[in-house]
């Protein structure tokens, strides 16, 4: 067979695991990156990885993903876990949205997930910390979170191990084409020329696309906020070492960054932020800062996450924020395909916050795709038909994804 050769657009958490990924495939493989290994969004997320979705595929994907971070621990040098699984806990106070939850338990099982629904009394007898007024609560105890740092890292180490090249501060700025294809892209360190090229930048695709003259996704780059607590009063540090991954029925969420700091965000309105440089990504607006004063959001999250968890009103107060982008669709499922100017360009963006969770399951599409050529319907991961079509370019916006943080 001729060789073939890959190059990956993107050194952040689904990038370099695409980029092992393709090696372990027999490509050859060039990883560019603009800046430095995780420069981008993995490393400013909350890193939660959950199964519980609200599409069957999803939940058969990110049941791999929890899989695949369990073995990857055997690549991590150094030993460190990569994954943490506390689990994940989505709690409710309207029954109309409790009943609705239910019925998603009931999709999630029949695909093999092993879900529990809680009713009031259940749910505060596992955990006793909820809050009295909750209906009950949807509980996955192989949920949790991730490192990030560990996983990208460990994951460009291991593509050079591999034999791939990494290339870092080698922003794209200019391609060639042949025909409508892809012949080779230009950067500041050289020009590199392959078969197929993958975009795994996420919150910058839409100015690859423009570089490259392919389309520009409907992804949008919003500002997301994250917020470290210190604990304090009667909650014990074995209590929030062990706490899920906590969804409040408002949205906001919280989980343990270590035994004694609890980390908190929630999805909230904003415009997207097209013109942002990397430096953005660390600029913390006064509104959203932990030092903006008692009407900053912070705050409003603080007693959000509270009015569930009577305990964090005894926290001692906050430490820090951090900020970052959500590359975001228009029904939070990412694109996963080929564009359809640049018949060999690999799509692989629009996350929505869901990035590192799902970027084992991403890498073996889009081995699978690079493979076929075009775009599948349906692919096989370790003898389960998982279905691709809410992930195409172009999809009709059908199903949105409503389990969203």
């Amino acid at each position: 067979m001729a060789e073939r050769h890959a190059v990956v657009i993107g050194a952040g958490i689904t990038g370099v695991l695409t980029a092992r990924q393709l090696l372990l495939d027999g490509w050859q493989v060039t990883l560019l990156e603009g800046a430095h290994v995780g420069a981008g969004s993995s490393s400013r997320t909350a890193a939660g990885i959950r199964q519980q979705f609200s599409t069957p595929g999803t939940v058969w994907g990110m049941r791999y993903c929890v899989d695949f971070y369990r073995r990857f621990q055997t690549e991590v040098e150094t030993g460190e876990p990569v994954i943490v699984q506390n689990g994940y806990l989505f709690l409710h106070d309207d029954a109309t949205r409790w009943a609705e939850a239910c019925k998603v338990v009931e999709m999630q099982r029949s695909v093999g997930l092993e879900v529990d629904m809680l009713d009031g009394a259940a749910l505060r007898e596992r955990f006793p910390w909820v809050g009295e007024a909750l209906l009950g609560g949807t509980h996955c105890a192989t949920d949790g979170f991730l490192y990030p740092h560990l996983i990208y890292n460990e994951g460009a180490r291991r593509v050079e191990e591999l034999g791939g090249t990494l290339v870092k501060k080698a922003p794209v700025t200019g391609c060639t084409l042949s025909g409508d294809r892809i012949a080779s892209v230009t950067t500041p360190k050289g020009t590199f020329a392959a078969d197929l090229f993958v975009d795994a930048t996420n919150a910058w695709t839409r100015r690859l696309g423009e570089v490259l003259g392919a389309d520009l996704l409907e992804v949008a780059p919003l500002k997301r906020y994250l917020w470290f607590l210190a604990r304090g009063g009667p909650m014990s540090a074995d209590t929030l070492a062990h706490m899920p991954l906590t969804i409040a029925p408002t949205g906001a969420y919280c989980r343990p960054d270590n035994a004694d700091t609890l980390l908190m965000g929630k999805k909230h309105d904003t415009p997207p932020d097209w013109a942002f440089a990397y430096d953005d990504q660390d600029a913390i607006e006064a509104d959203y800062s932990h030092d903006g004063g008692i009407d900053a959001k912070p705050f409003e999250l603080w007693m959000e996450l509270a009015a569930v968890i009577p305990d964090l009103e005894s926290f001692d107060g906050f430490s820090a924020t951090t900020g970052g982008y959500y590359a975001t669709t228009p029904d939070h499922n990412p694109f996963l395909g080929f564009d359809r100017k640049r018949p060999n360009l690999l799509r692989l963006v629009g996350f929505s916050g869901h990035g590192a969770m799902m970027a084992p399951f991403t890498a073996r599409v889009a081995t699978a795709l690079a493979d076929a050529g075009h775009d599948l319907d349906a692919m096989d991961l370790e003898g389960t038909s998982v279905p691709l079509d809410a992930f195409q370019i172009g999809r009709a916006y059908a199903h949105a994804e409503s389990m969203v943080i």
